[in-house]
C-alpha cells in the first residue's frame, strides 16, 4: 500500500498568520518544524495502519519548506516546483492507493485560517460547476480522475468541515479552531502529533483504489479583486472573460482543469502591481 501525502502549510499546527508560512521569515523558520511534525505524524500513522511506502509531495509556496533532515526515514519526499499536477503530483502513478491532504485550509472568500485558493490574495472566489472550490476540492477532483480516494484531511476545524463536502468518507483531524483569518485556538505539537497519527492509522483502511471518475466536463469560474487581473488571464487560450473581474474556462478532464487553473494563477500573480494589486 503506497500513500501520497500532499503537504500544505497554512493548515499546519501553530500556523495562524502570513509570516508563519512565508518562506524566509523568522516565523516561517520556526513553524517549519511544526509543519514537519504534522507530516511525520501522518507518515507514522499510515505505517501503523499497514502502509508499505509513503511519498510526501511538498505543496506549499516554493514547495521547499519541510525539513528533509527531520523527516521520518521510512518516507520519501518530492520537493520543488513546476510539477505537472502541482499539489497532488504523484497521484497519477498506478501504485498510489490513497492520498492525504495534510496542512490544508479553506478556499478563497471563505471563513478559515489563512483561507485562499492558490494565491494568498487577489482571488476572491473559485467555483467548479457552480460549487465553491477550495484547493482540497480541486485536488480531490484530480485524485478522483485517477481512482485515488482522499483518505485523510488535516487543518483547522473549518477545513475539516469543508472536506466533508468533497471527501465525506475521509478521516479528519483539526489541529486548531478558527477564530478569524489570522487567529486560531491552537493545540501544541505534542497533542496534534498524536491526533494526526491516530487519524492516519484509521485512514489507511480507506486506501483502496476506486473506479476512475471520467466522462465529465469541468466549468471553472475565477473571480479576482481587480479588473486588470481578469483582463490579463483572458489572454490564456480557452479562458474567457465573463465579467469585469471574472473569467471562466471549460475542460474535459480534471488533469487539464488543474493545469489550466495553475496557468491562470501564474499569469494573475505576474500581473499584480505593488500596493495597488
Amino acid at each position: 500500500m503506497r500513500i501520497l501525502i500532499s503537504a500544505d502549510m497554512e493548515g499546519a499546527t501553530g500556523v495562524t498568520w502570513p509570516a508563519d508560512c512565508e518562506p524566509g521569515n523568522p516565523a516561517w523558520q520556526r513553524c517549519r518544524s511544526m509543519f514537519t511534525s504534522d507530516v511525520n505524524a501522518a507518515i507514522a500513522g499510515f505505517f501503523d495502519g499497514g502502509a508499505t511506502s509513503v511519498l510526501v509531495n511538498e505543496a506549499h509556496a516554493t514547495m521547499r519548506n519541510l525539513l528533509l533532515e527531520d523527516l521520518d526515514p521510512r518516507a520519501e519526499m518530492l520537493t520543488g516546483r513546476h510539477k505537472d499536477l502541482t499539489m497532488v503530483e504523484g497521484v497519477q502513478h498506478p501504485d498510489v492507493a490513497g492520498v492525504a491532504f495534510v496542512g490544508y485550509h479553506t478556499g478563497a472568500g471563505a471563513e478559515g485560517v489563512l483561507a485562499h485558493t492558490y494565491l494568498a490574495n487577489s482571488i476572491t472566489g473559485v467555483w467548479v460547476d457552480g460549487v465553491a472550490a477550495s484547493e482540497g476540492y480541486l485536488n480531490s477532483l484530480v485524485a478522483g480522475e485517477f481512482g485515488v480516494p482522499v483518505t485523510l484531511v488535516t487543518g483547522d476545524d473549518l477545513t475539516c468541515k469543508d472536506a466533508q463536502g468533497y471527501a465525506p468518507g475521509a478521516v479528519t483531524a483539526a489541529v486548531k479552531d478558527c477564530v478569524t483569518r489570522y487567529a486560531a485556538v491552537c493545540r501544541p505539537p505534542a497533542v496534534t502529533s498524536k491526533l494526526i497519527r491516530e487519524a492516519a492509522k484509521h485512514a489507511a483502511a480507506l486506501a483502496v483504489r476506486e473506479e476512475p471518475v471520467t466522462g465529465r466536463t469541468f466549468e471553472v469560474a475565477v473571480e479576482f479583486d481587480a479588473s486588470h487581473l481578469a483582463a490579463a488571464v483572458a489572454g490564456v487560450p480557452t479562458v474567457r472573460r465573463t465579467d469585469v473581474r471574472r473569467v471562466a474556462f471549460v475542460t474535459d478532464t480534471a488533469f487539464a482543469m488543474i493545469r489550466t487553473f495553475k496557468t491562470v494563477t501564474t499569469v494573475a500573480a505576474a500581473a499584480v502591481e505593488a500596493n495597488y494589486g
